[in-house]
């Protein structure tokens, strides 16, 4: 194998381990937040500490090497960055709120249902059409949701319920924030674009806690500290790899790949919070993983036809003489 092609290989590899990184990163986050709410610390004020630290974490170095990027940003790329701060600011509050309410698998299970809510945007706000494969996995996953619902009506307070709608609308919030960064971080550069997305993120919530009569000050060391870590760790690390393998992969394969969240949330939930799921809330977010699969794989391969007829259909288009 020659320099070149181990150069191509490594370079082609990067941004699949970089995203294996970040999901990785992110698992730790619900065990982080469940501490933290037990120790007192409210939803609001855990996401609001998280953003805030993230930012302040990013600004000298966001100066440092985007000051000019920043200066010369278009308004509309400058909106469109507010507004992905926005979905992710309340991303955090109406995931982080679940927790409150309903288990760490139903939590996880249902926030993951991003990718069929980008399927739903596509119809809705683009006016494509949904293909068989993905209007099958939305079914199986709406089984799944129905299934972890139906047991947490069963076995549990109304409250899981009220979790389990945060966690979907965690999934809605999620969806915008993506489809964003899919768009923007083909014209930005990484620490541009999370600095702006970030620190909006941050004011947002910062509002939403002080509207809402929320102390920031006053909790214990442990809950800044469990705070400090999903700063380091989930934020700067996990997030901060999902937006800069969203320049390389397309937002569809990010959020399949993201799937393995719940995975790994519930692997650490198990011996961490002991937190053991019942079987049919296993089967049920099992068909949750199940239908966001396959309507991700026909997403993918729907992606993938169109770059290859565009491909096609690129040298004609070039090389064919200009009319006169």
């Amino acid at each position: 194998m020659t320099l070149s092609s181990v150069i191509r290989l490594r370079s082609s590899v990067k941004p699949y381990l970089i995203l294996a990184l970040g999901v990785l990163a992110v698992s730790s986050s619900s065990f982080l937040i469940t501490f933290a709410l037990q120790d007192g610390m409210p939803a609001v004020a855990i996401a609001a500490l998280r953003l805030t630290m993230a930012a302040i974490a990013l600004a000298p170095i966001a100066l440092a090497r985007s000051r000019d990027e920043l200066r010369r940003l278009a308004p509309r790329d400058l909106a469109l960055a507010m507004v992905s701060g926005v979905f992710l600011a309340f991303h955090f509050a109406f995931w982080i709120s679940s927790l409150d309410y309903t288990s760490v698998m139903s939590s996880i299970g249902l926030v993951s249902t991003n990718p069929l809510f980008v399927a739903l945007a596509s119809v809705v706000l683009l006016r494509e059409s949904l293909q068989r494969g993905t209007v099958v996995g939305i079914a199986v996953a709406a089984i799944g949701g129905a299934l972890v619902g139906l047991t947490d009506l069963g076995h549990a307070s109304a409250g899981s319920l009220q979790g389990d709608a945060l966690a979907l609308g965690g999934a809605v919030m999620v969806s915008g924030y993506l489809l964003i960064g899919r768009r923007l971080r083909g014209r930005l550069s990484l620490m541009a674009y999370i600095s702006l997305v970030y620190s909006t993120a941050a004011m947002v919530l910062l509002a939403t806690a002080w509207a809402m009569g929320i102390s920031l000050l006053g909790y214990s060391p442990a809950a800044y500290g469990l705070v400090i870590l999903l700063a380091a760790g989930p934020q700067l690390i996990g997030h901060s790899s999902y937006n800069w393998a969203l320049k390389y992969l397309s937002a569809t394969f990010v959020t399949v790949t993201i799937l393995a969240e719940p995975i790994g949330a519930t692997a650490f939930a198990i011996p961490i919070l002991g937190q053991v799921p019942e079987p049919i809330k296993l089967a049920g977010g099992a068909l949750i993983l199940i239908g966001i699969y396959l309507a991700a794989r026909e997403e993918i391969a729907t992606d993938d036809g169109r770059r290859r007829t565009d491909a096609n259909a690129l040298p004609s288009s070039v090389l064919r003489p200009p009319s006169e």
